[in-house]
């Protein structure tokens, strides 16, 4: 029993890792999610707490965009999806996604 309930948790895991928003995008994107998380958080470390991937205006159009939260103040950074490159890095605005 306990080895199917360890085996369960690490299927449920595995596909709350993998969906975000956007993600029917990711065919489009050069950048992982994966190393694209590395990217914002070395930009603003912290934890995410929501990601997306969307087409954007800047960069190459196309962006993962994280919200980072670190204490009481969370952090909008952006990640180019074709180039890795940190497009936005900013506390989020009055009226958050």
């Amino acid at each position: 029993m306990k080895k199917y309930t360890v085996a369960l948790m690490m299927m449920v895991f595995a596909l709350t890792a993998e969906a975000y928003t956007g993600q029917e995008l990711g065919k489009d994107a050069k950048v992982t999610m994966e190393k694209a998380r590395a990217i914002a958080l070395k930009a603003h470390p912290g934890k995410i707490v929501d990601e997306e991937l969307e087409k954007e205006k800047g960069g190459s159009g196309l962006r993962y965009s994280f919200d980072i939260r670190d204490g009481k103040v969370t952090q909008e950074v952006g990640v180019d999806a074709v180039t890795g490159r940190v497009l936005e890095n900013a506390p989020e605005g009055a009226n958050p996604d």
